[in-house]
Formats: structure tokens, sequence, C-alpha cells
């Protein structure tokens, strides 16, 4: 058995890059799947607005409540363990979806599988920062974020053809072989290994839980109760009340499952800043533009997937690349020019839509934007991961991941709000003319997230601080130290 912080074997590593990868892939894959099949669920299981956000959401909503307890498992009980563990989840969950007879059984089985999820993708993340030194480590996060970006790129070309040629629930079905296959290589060429955390933090892992639930739950509401509704109000008050209780309980926590001092960290701060931002324009948008080819321009769903690919199939390509050179000339440059992309791509996207646009209109804002999402993709978390010690790796994984998807379940709800407000699914013209409003919010939260990006630090691996792991490893360390022992 490794520790953590520990390289793999060396014949390890190669494996553990590619079956961690494939856990992020089928989790992204998922999320873009189901976006395709929204107007089959609409028809089909007469979902209204509400319960369509809520198929997204519910996964979301999981996914972000339970990440950094999934983290703190996984360093407590072993990351392979809990790796293979959600992976048993995710494919139970997806097969319960599957045989779904209404909205509501699939709603609530999307909700497991997004319990799933919450292990497996930040541990996925975390195990590869175990198996690589900080040297590659930026190239294997690259290849993480590429593999992902090709479940992202193929989400919506594979719902595109089940969806064309088979019934919807195909969209669930093709998890299960696919998460099988994983699991049982996991077990077999997986490296076992622990954080830092040799007690789990019960009332740590309940609060963070209960805070971030009544935080996501006030948006995931919002757009059928009212911004201004006591429910949603309230729902803010209690996760703020809660979120302040966590954070004074890791104050006194002899084991914290997250360190506050890490916060102190500018380079930590900061990528988690833009992550959220990204995630909030990103699944937000992708909320909006599988419905805007279908149901504002008529296309089907695999004519829609087809399209899209020139948006969402850009990660495969350009992520790897950009963790690459990350490793050399730093997160911030990356962070920076990948969220204007973004930004700018989605501001062109909503002047060009309309009704009767031609794709030929909408290629090159899509490109634009998805250039940038994949910029910021890999640097991210890199930035992330690189700026604690190696065997944090677990935490800053789950924290990343959890502020990645606060962000989804923020952006669907804001958008949805935007859509509502000024259009809706009376016709195409009126849809067009929602989604335009939408894209420009997501347009102005990726021009927020260029800002907060300039404040990054800008030497190269966004201050590291590892054990063992080069000449200026120490200092870092104790920083980081000292700075837990301030907030304490």
């Amino acid at each position: 058995m490794s520790t953590t912080g520990t390289p793999a074997p060396a014949r390890r590593t190669a494996w553990t890059a590619v079956l961690a990868s494939i856990g992020a892939f089928v989790t992204s894959l998922d999320v873009v799947v189901v976006s395709t099949a929204l107007p089959k669920f609409q028809t089909q299981l007469h979902a209204g607005l509400s319960d369509l956000e809520w198929t997204l959401n519910a996964y979301n909503l999981a996914f972000a409540c339970l990440m950094l307890t999934g983290s703190a498992l996984g360093d407590r009980f072993g990351k392979k363990r809990l790796y293979v563990i959600g992976l048993a989840v995710f494919v139970a969950a997806s097969a319960a979806c599957a045989l779904s007879g209404t909205v509501g059984e699939l709603i609530a089985a999307r909700t497991v599988q997004g319990c799933g999820a919450a292990l497996v993708l930040p541990l996925s993340l975390s195990l590869i920062s175990d198996a690589f030194p900080p040297g590659k480590r930026g190239a294997a996060i690259g290849i993480w974020g590429g593999i992902t970006g090709l479940g992202v790129a193929a989400g919506p070309v594979v719902g595109g053809v089940i969806l064309q040629y088979c019934a919807w629930q195909w969209v669930f079905w093709i998890n299960v072989p696919v998460g099988v296959v994983t699991l049982l290589l996991c077990l077999v060429r997986l490296t076992e290994s622990h954080g830092n955390r040799p007690q789990l933090d019960v009332p740590g892992v309940i609060l963070a839980a209960a805070a971030l639930f009544a935080l996501t739950w006030a948006p995931v509401r919002a757009p059928s109760a009212g911004w201004g509704s006591a429910e949603v109000l309230g729902s803010l008050a209690l996760g703020a009340v809660l979120l302040a209780a966590f954070l004074l309980w890791q104050r006194r926590a002899r084991h914290p499952m997250l360190p506050l001092g890490h916060f102190r960290n500018r380079a930590f701060s900061t990528a988690n800043a833009v992550a959220f931002l990204l995630s909030f324009s990103l699944i937000g948008s992708l909320f909006m533009v599988a419905q805007m080819f279908q149901t504002g321009l008529g296309h089907d769903p695999l004519q829609t997937g087809v399209r899209m690919l020139v948006w969402n199939g850009m990660p495969m390509i350009v992520a790897p690349v950009a963790g690459g050179l990350s490793d050399r000339f730093g997160n911030r440059p990356f962070m920076i020019v990948g969220m204007l992309l973004q930004g700018g791509g989605l501001l062109w996207l909503a002047e060009e839509a309309g009704p009767g646009v031609g794709f030929a209109s909408l290629v090159l804002p899509l490109v634009v934007s998805g250039i940038g999402i994949s910029m910021v993709f890999p640097t991210v978390a890199g930035a992330v991961v690189g700026s604690v010690p190696a065997g944090e790796s677990g935490v800053a994984a789950g924290t990343n991941n959890t502020v990645r998807e606060s962000g989804a379940v923020f952006g669907v709800a804001v958008l949805a709000a935007a859509f509502a407000a000024h259009g809706g699914y009376g016709s195409p013209a009126s849809f067009m003319h929602g989604f335009r409003y939408a894209e420009v919010v997501a347009a102005v939260v990726a021009f927020a997230g260029a800002l907060v990006a300039c404040l990054a630090p800008g030497r190269p691996g966004g201050g590291a601080a590892t054990v063992g792991e080069g000449p200026g490893a120490r200092a870092p360390l104790a920083k980081d130290r000292a700075g837990v022992r301030a907030v304490r």
C-alpha cells in the first residue's frame, strides 16, 4: 500500500491516469447526455421547465453537497476503495434512471447518481495528483482534462445517436458496461493511498453537507418559488448560518476536513473562485444551448449533438496542450485568456442567435468559447492541487469540485430565470429571445472570472507546496501549516 505523496510505481502511473480519467469521463458524459435528452423528457415524461431543471440539478445538488465528504472519506478510508465504491453507486443509479417510469423517479435516481459521482470526481483528480511528480503533474492533469472533455464532446453525439434510434432510457444504460469494466480494472490496477486525516471529522462532514445543501437549494428553487420568496431567502440564511458553524468548527477540530489555512494561499483561493464562475457560465449555457438547437432551431437530437461538437469538443484537443504548457508558463495566463475567450464567444453567440439563424453563423462563437473553456479546465485543477501539500490533494480536489458543482447549480438556475423573464417555449422566436438574454448573463459571469484570474500568482506552479518535491518545498509547506495554526 502506498502512502499519499509517494509516487506510484512507473508501471502504475499510466493505469492511474487512464482509470481515474474514465471516472471523470462518465460523470461528465452523463451531464451532457441528459441535457440532449431534455426535450424527450418534456414530451414523454410530461416534464415542465422546473422538472427539466431538476433532472440536471438533482445530480448537481448531490454532487456539490457531498464532494467534500467524498474527499474526506477517501483520505480516511482509502482513495482507491472509495473511488471504486463511488463507481458502483454511479452504475447502480444509472440503471435506476433507465428504469424510471415517471419524472419524479428519474429525479430521485439522478440524486443517487450524483452521490456516486461525488466520490468519483474529486478522487479521480487526487489519485492522479498522488501518482505523478510536480514536473509531470500538469501534463497528467491536462490528459485528465482532455478525457473529461471527450466526455463532454461525445455526450451530445452519443445522446443524439441513442435518442435518434433508441429509447431515451439508453442514455443511462450506456453507463453500466463502461462503469463495470472500469470498476473491475480499478480493483487490480490501482494502488491504495490515504490522505493526512487519521480520523474522520464527522461534525465537519455533517455541517458541510447541510450548509451546501441549503445554499444550493435556494437557486434550484428560485425559478419556481421566486428569488424573494420566504423559502429561497430562508434557505440562503440557513445556509449562511450553517456555513459559519462549519468554519468555526474547522478552527477547533483536531483533524479538520478543510484546513482553513489553504484559503490564505492566493493560488488556491483564486483558482476556486475561477472554477465557480467557469462552471456557472458553462453548465448554465449547456442547459440552454442543447435546447436552443432543438426547440429554437428545430434540429433533432443527433443533429444537435453533431453541431455542439464544435463547442464542447475543444477540451479534448486543447486541454492536454494547455495543461502541459502550464508546467512551464504557470496557470494564470491560461485562466485569464481562457475566461476572456469563453465570455467573448458566448456574447458573440447571443448576438448571432435568432429565429432561423444558420449554423455557419454560430460555428465561430462556439469554437471561441470552447477553446476558452479548454484552457481553464486543466489549469484551474492544476492550480488547486499544486497549491497545497501532497497529502492534502484529496481535500483540495474535493473543494475545487464542490465549488464547480455549486457554480453549475447557480448557473442553471440563474440562466433559466433570465430565459423565463424574456422568453418561453411558446414559439421558436420566443425561445430564441429568452436564450439571448441568458447567454449575455453567462458571458458577463465569464468576464468576471477573467478579472478574478488576474489575482492569481504569476509564477509557474501556482505556489505548489509539496513534501520532498524540490528545493523550495519546505518553505511553502511550513507557511501553510502556520496558516492552519493561525486560523485555529
